[in-house]
């Protein structure tokens, strides 16, 4: 896994719901630890279902997005909700 090609994934693919880690669809569901700890989303394999899969308001990408694509933005996901995520901003490189 990638932490700089799962960035690259994530800000061509997630910025306009994720932006620094928020959720602006369903607030709740935003990629803080202490969120995606209460909803089973705290590792690479749960992040990478979801983001295959889609659930709510958020769609699927397996269909756009190769598995090592999924795998890395997961791990991205997963490294910045255990550092920085709604700590900082997140802007467009």
């Amino acid at each position: 896994m990638n932490f700089e090609k799962g960035k690259d994934v994530f800000h061509n693919n997630c910025l306009p719901c994720h932006k620094g880690g928020r959720n602006f669809i369903l607030p709740e569901k935003n990629l803080k630890k202490e969120t995606l700890e209460a909803n089973g989303m705290n590792t690479v394999n749960a992040i990478s279902y979801q983001v295959r899969n889609g659930k709510n308001g958020m769609p699927a990408f397996g269909g756009r997005l190769s598995e090592n694509e999924v795998e890395d933005v997961a791990f991205y996901v997963l490294q910045e909700a255990n550092s920085t995520f709604l700590k900082k901003e997140e802007s467009f490189p």
